[in-house]
């Protein structure tokens, strides 16, 4: 498959053989970069820990490069448009965001600032404010000074699913509904598709508005592109049988949560035998701490379903409304 049977090509593997650099550009890299050898015209920017690990990509075009997804911090996304030129030897001409969550839309800005756009779904471009005022009150005082100062905005492109062409490139910028956020962007290029974090590779999941089955038929839409190529939010590229995990580990989640028969509110000790058992089940996978909002917000979800099918009449009042979540730890994305 694309990650593991092939072997990748580090940044400073590049810049020592001489294959790629960019002379003017010295901006030093925290993460790092792999660059499949064979397809050249892809490569993977993978932010430090501190950053979650979030993934950035980049196509390269005729006419100049793409990067999906701006990352999490103005300095990291400085450093995905520097190792993307040193590469390519060509300029970023275009990003575009997957999702609306701060570790795809935060560095928009920087890239406004040297002149590149930023597109993405008028769905997403409307979840911006919301999520951004709620990550700013819990990141920005740790993150000081790199942290946007200014509600990120990108240009949105539409609400339907649509032909981008950048960089002489034609990417199909599919609009797809709720998943890992209410609304999401998958961008079909070739046989490849960039998924954001609809899928994961070897992470736990980010499952914050606490609807898996929707999930399940994002996978399912994704699916139907027929990728052979298939590059997550966070963790290497693979093939289609990265969906397949993602289903099955979304599957797991919800056959955990049913079998404790949730009622509302959630019960603290049934969640955290939930969370130890998938921890077992998936030993090893990154972010678990993940888990301490997206397994009550699915619990809650569930919960929500089984009163409204056990009501003997009509819903009772807000009976199918989902309580908020609370407020959000300050360890997760």
């Amino acid at each position: 498959m694309f990650a593991r049977a092939l072997q990748l090509v580090t940044l400073a593997s590049l810049v020592t053989s001489g294959l790629a650099c960019v002379s003017h550009s010295s901006t030093p890299m925290t993460g790092r970069v792999e660059v499949p050898l064979s397809e050249r015209r892809i490569g993977q920017y993978i932010s430090s820990g501190w950053s979650f690990d979030t993934s950035s990509f980049w196509i390269e075009g005729p006419d100049g490069v793409v990067v999906i997804d701006v990352q999490f911090l103005p300095s990291v996304a400085a450093e995905v448009i520097a190792a993307a030129e040193r590469v390519t030897r060509k300029k970023v001409v275009a990003a575009i965001v997957l999702h609306a969550n701060p570790d795809k839309f935060n560095g928009t800005a920087t890239f406004q600032a040297r002149g590149i756009e930023v597109w993405t779904a008028e769905q997403v471009l409307a979840r911006i404010p919301e999520v951004f005022a709620r990550r700013t009150e819990a990141f920005a005082e740790r993150y000081a000074p790199d942290w946007p100062t200014a509600v990120p905005q990108p240009r949105s492109f539409g609400a339907a699913t649509t032909t981008l062409k950048l960089a002489g490139l034609e990417l199909k910028a599919h609009v797809l509904g709720p998943g890992c956020s209410p609304a999401h962007v998958v961008i079909q290029w070739e046989d490849h598709v960039f998924v954001g974090d609809l899928v994961a590779n070897k992470a736990h999941a980010w499952l914050e508005i606490g609807e898996p089955e929707a999930w399940l038929q994002r996978l399912a839409e994704i699916e139907a592109m027929q990728p052979k190529h298939v590059h997550p939010g966070r963790g290497r590229s693979g093939g289609p049988e990265l969906v397949e995990n993602q289903r099955e580990y979304l599957q797991t989640v919800l056959s955990l949560v049913a079998a404790e028969k949730p009622t509302l509110p959630p019960d603290p000790a049934a969640v955290l035998r939930v969370r130890a058992a998938l921890e077992r089940r998936y030993e090893g996978y990154r972010f678990p701490v993940f888990l301490e909002i997206g397994l009550p917000a699915v619990w809650r979800r569930l919960a929500a379903g089984n009163a409204t099918e056990s009501a003997p009449e009509g819903p009772a009042e807000g009976a199918g409304e989902v309580p908020p979540a609370g407020p959000h730890p300050p360890s997760q994305p």
